[in-house]
């Protein structure tokens, strides 16, 4: 075999020398890049009827669409409910008139009126301009009076990086039983490095148990990027804020807005975020 002359011998030694360090400067600069910017909607549509007791799924879909939010989580959505929503499919009519992927988690699952029905179901959703890779609805504690809730938790790809977005409705009148749902949600969801936002209507103010048992564990958007006291309830007077976005570290708010509007009981909440 012929041997390769010393100045390409030196050569090549030296470009070997160089590539761990061109490795480590690449690196660096991909640490380093902007992040993906990401708009977030939770919103109670209490089923889609507005203060003014009309049921109108239009003006939410016109709320959420102007918010420019990207990702949704809904509570209190019918699917064949009952007359009260006139027997609509609500999380597919929002996917079609938003051109969003959506997942629906029934936390009421009944039998329907009349043989070969759909059945009646009444939960939340998860609607997204990105596809959603997994979902899963997990059961949360009920009490004897209670209403069963659950946490729906979705896996989004966003420009590339996995989201863990999760959306629930945690009970409004027992806060022994809020309580323990809010440790069964730190008990599902904690101690993944996965970038995670827990968004919904958590039925209690900030300084609850519950509620700080959750912000122990993920940061609440609205003190850190909100202007003023973001109260959600009531809509024509709101005097209290209990719909919340929470994240994890590997998400950065930028700003976050609750939007005047009659088209349910509680006003939406968005957030403006940068995933890392």
């Amino acid at each position: 075999m012929r041997k390769l002359p010393k100045r390409v011998l030196a050569t090549v030694a030296g470009l070997l020398m160089v590539l761990p360090t061109a490795a480590a400067a690449q690196a660096s600069q991909t640490d380093n890049r902007p992040g993906r910017p990401l708009k977030v909607i939770t919103y109670n549509i209490h089923h889609g009827a507005g203060t003014d007791g009309v049921l109108d799924l239009e003006r939410i879909a016109l709320v959420i669409e102007r918010s420019g939010a990207e990702v949704v989580g809904l509570q209190e959505v019918d699917n064949h409910w009952s007359e009260r929503s006139k027997w609509v499919n609500q999380p597919a009519w929002f996917a079609t008139r938003l051109k969003m992927h959506y997942a629906y988690a029934a936390n009421l699952d009944l039998p329907p009126l009349n043989p070969g029905e759909p059945r009646r179901q009444y939960g939340t959703a998860v609607l997204s301009k990105y596809p959603i890779k997994d979902f899963e609805n997990t059961l949360l504690p009920l009490y004897p009076t209670g209403e069963q809730r659950g946490l729906a938790v979705a896996t989004i790809k966003v420009r590339g990086v996995d989201l863990r977005f999760a959306n629930t409705h945690l009970t409004s009148n027992n806060n022994a039983e809020r309580l323990e749902q809010s440790k069964k949600v730190v008990e599902l969801l904690a101690g993944s490095k996965t970038a995670t936002m827990l968004v919904g209507d958590l039925n209690a103010r900030p300084t609850a148990p519950e509620i700080t048992t959750l912000t122990q564990v993920w940061r609440d958007t609205w003190p850190e990027v909100g202007v003023g006291p973001g109260y959600t309830i009531e809509a024509d007077n709101p005097t209290a804020r209990i719909d919340y976005i929470l994240h994890s570290a590997a998400v950065r708010p930028t700003a976050a807005e609750v939007i005047s509007t009659n088209g349910s009981d509680h006003l939406p909440l968005v957030g403006s975020y940068v995933l890392r």
